[in-house]
């Protein structure tokens, strides 16, 4: 059930990656290039850092699924019009996915709870970020955006908490992934910001008073 939930996840994110590409006028190569990179990127991070194999090079159904959509992405684009917020849509499902699949190998490698927080963030905004800077995006929409990388980090506190009280991996990750999720599409709904440093105020150039 949690490789299906993965494969959901890494399906958003191709088709993200796809959008991405689209909204900045690329080729579909260039459309295909950001849907494997949106993918796999944050993965591929967390299992470096954990001295693992990335999952993508042995997964043929992943690499299939992120291909198919990829693909089935540039057709649908080529004759329809998708509604102004998809990518926000479709990034947020798979921010929230990916984050929890990320918490949930952190825990089964017995990394430390702080550490299983970080990676499960990493896992969840890397394949953005390094989108949105193929895209000539910047600040990519992690640095623009507040609740996001915080949805990441609400979503991982959530499946570690669930993870401590004994809930089941599968529940675990669907309540955690909705919490992401709720809280993303919040925020954009609502236009949620954090309160950000106000500028000081111009008190006047050398020629003032």
């Amino acid at each position: 059930m949690l490789h299906l939930l993965y494969l959901v996840g890494v399906a958003a994110f191709a088709a993200s990656g796809v959008l991405a590409a689209y909204r900045a006028n690329m080729d579909p190569f260039g459309g295909l290039v950001l849907a494997f990179a949106a993918s796999v990127s944050g993965g591929t991070l967390r299992d470096t850092i954990l001295n693992r194999t990335p999952v993508w090079t042995h997964d043929w159904v992943l690499l299939t699924v992120i291909i198919c959509v990829g693909v089935g992405t540039i057709v649908y684009l080529r004759f329809w019009q998708l509604p102004q917020k998809s990518l926000l849509v479709v990034d947020a499902v798979g921010l929230s996915v990916v984050t929890v699949i990320g918490a949930r190998a952190a825990i089964e490698s017995h990394v430390t709870p702080l550490a299983v927080i970080i990676l499960a963030v990493l896992t969840g905004v890397t394949g953005e970020v390094i989108r949105d800077v193929l895209c000539g995006e910047f600040p990519p929409l992690l640095l623009r955006e507040d609740v996001y990388a915080l949805a990441a980090l609400a979503g991982a506190c959530c499946l570690l908490a669930l993870s401590h009280l004994g809930v089941g991996a599968t529940p675990a990750a669907a309540v955690s992934a909705g919490v992401v999720f709720a809280l993303r599409m919040g925020a954009v709904y609502f236009g949620v910001h954090l309160p950000r440093p106000h500028q000081p105020a111009d008190r006047g150039g050398p020629d003032a008073g």
